[in-house]
């Protein structure tokens, strides 16, 4: 949830963080994990300073 709305039910908001956050089966789980992969290794690629040897002369 990106905006509280003055409305909103605290209770409901909890169980939607939770629901965000927490896998419901072992495919949700897997999907989790894999963005969790794939974020780490975009951070990787972020951050990788070596040069491409190919290109230099």
């Amino acid at each position: 949830m990106t905006r509280r709305n003055e409305h909103e039910d605290e209770n409901l908001s909890g169980v939607v963080n939770d629901l965000e956050n927490e896998p419901a089966n072992a495919h949700h789980a897997q999907q989790l994990q894999q963005d969790k992969n794939d974020r780490r290794h975009q951070d990787a690629l972020n951050h990788d300073k070596t040069t491409d040897m190919r290109h230099e002369h």
